[in-house]
């Protein structure tokens, strides 16, 4: 096998292997190229096939991100947006996987508040602890109060 070949099969092994864990963002796979340090016209044709063969789509990646985040972990939309731009996805995508399902915020995190909380909170103590961890979760503060108005009111009908 010609240099070129082995250098080429070492570069899809790197893509191999980081995408044998789980799916990655076009921007991690630049930087498992960068630390293996396959040539950088070498990792851009890589990707290109991965690309084409549809093993690398970050339009897909935030799609699914955003739907686990939000169904198995309770993420609202700015953390899932903060990870999402941290993992290297474009602000396009991160947007259409935002909008892209009818998922409503406000409804999650009174969800959230009612497994965590059943009571509402009776102390400002108590509702700050609830209101920080809506915001850990990533949801803003003002929906967070809403949610927090929402889950009182709920418990007391």
């Amino acid at each position: 096998m010609p240099a070129d070949a082995d250098l080429r099969q070492q570069a899809f092994d790197v893509a191999w292997r980081a995408l044998g864990h789980r799916d990655r963002t076009e921007a991690e796979l630049v930087q498992a190229f960068l630390k293996a340090r396959v040539e950088p016209a070498l990792a851009a044709e890589v990707l290109e096939e991965l690309r084409a063969g549809g093993y690398v789509d970050d339009a897909t990646f935030a799609r699914r991100f955003t739907e686990d985040r939000r169904n198995l972990d309770g993420w609202g939309s700015d953390r899932i947006e903060r990870r999402l731009s941290a993992l290297g996805v474009a602000r396009e995508h991160i947007q259409a996987a935002l909008a892209d399902d009818d998922h409503d915020d406000l409804a999650a995190a009174v969800a959230l508040l009612e497994r965590r909380f059943p009571t509402p909170p009776a102390t400002p103590r108590e509702r700050d602890r609830a209101l920080g961890h809506l915001v850990r979760k990533g949801y803003e503060l003002e929906l967070a109060h809403d949610a927090l108005r929402r889950h009182a009111h709920a418990t007391l009908d």
